[in-house]
């Protein structure tokens, strides 16, 4: 039966931490292994905070035991961006998900490495850049709509143009820069 639980266990797509109440690893998975570089020996019977940034690591054993002894939650029962520590010393994001076992009184921690989304959210950041980069550059007004007509971008030479700022745009119809005969005419393009 251990067998097959270590078996469902290693199978997770995220690195799986059980920890005691002393912060000392008591079992992980095969993703914790292969993403945080340490072997499943290195793992068992160390502190937690090996995983951490150092800022971190300083002061989690306190946290921990603050819960044990109030009860008050702030990380159990929740997930949040954290960054953690592989052994080489790099660090990257990551999602932590804490729940106890109150019955073993053990802690386990998900994590989800965001190190693809991370950079995926970057790359998109850089392309929306550039694009506005390149609308700026026109000198001529220049209005981005959807399928419903409503401004979903604007380049500096309609601000100037109309005189209304971005903010001012954005999420209106486009027929606000149009006569009321005109935008009439133009909703029944769409």
């Amino acid at each position: 039966k251990q067998l097959m639980i270590h078996s469902i266990l290693d199978a997770s797509f995220h690195a799986l931490f059980v920890i005691n109440e002393q912060c000392i690893i008591q079992m992980v998975n095969a993703k914790s292994c292969e993403v945080f570089g340490w072997t499943n020996d290195e793992f068992i019977g160390k502190n937690i905070n090996m995983i951490m940034p150092d800022d971190m690591s300083t002061h989690h054993d306190e946290y921990v035991k603050h819960y044990l002894d109030t009860g008050v939650r702030k990380m159990i029962g929740t997930q949040r961006e954290v960054t953690a520590k592989r052994k080489d010393g790099s660090t990257f994001t990551c999602r932590l998900g804490l729940s106890e076992t109150k019955e073993s009184g053990l802690i386990c921690g998900f994590i989800r490495d965001l190190t693809s989304e991370k950079a995926a959210e970057a790359a998109i950041a850089h392309e929306q850049q550039l694009l506005t980069k390149i609308l700026d550059a026109s000198f001529d007004a220049l209005l981005v709509i959807d399928e419903r007509g409503i401004i979903q971008k604007v380049n500096a030479a309609a601000t100037t143009v109309f005189g209304w700022s971005e903010a001012e745009f954005l999420g209106n119809s486009i027929n606000i820069i149009m006569s009321v005969a005109e935008g009439k005419k133009h909703d029944l393009y769409l």
